[in-house]
């Protein structure tokens, strides 16, 4: 059975246990999460998109 989970959902998580331990800070991580959604609104959105991809393939096939 192969279990997939969503790059959101684990990078909040990241992003919570980060807040909680005090290594991240709630001021700027909004400031990189608008940077993300402003992002993703742009011409290199996909080609994030497809890197991410191939790099999750790469790792899943290790």
């Amino acid at each position: 059975m192969v279990l997939s989970i969503s790059m959101v959902l684990l990078l909040g998580i990241a992003v919570f246990f980060l807040w909680k331990t005090g290594y991240q800070r709630i001021v700027p991580g909004i400031v990189v999460c608008l940077f993300g959604f402003f992002l993703a609104s742009t011409g290199i959105a996909p080609t994030i998109t497809a890197t991410v991809t191939s790099v999750a393939g790469w790792i899943s096939s290790l």
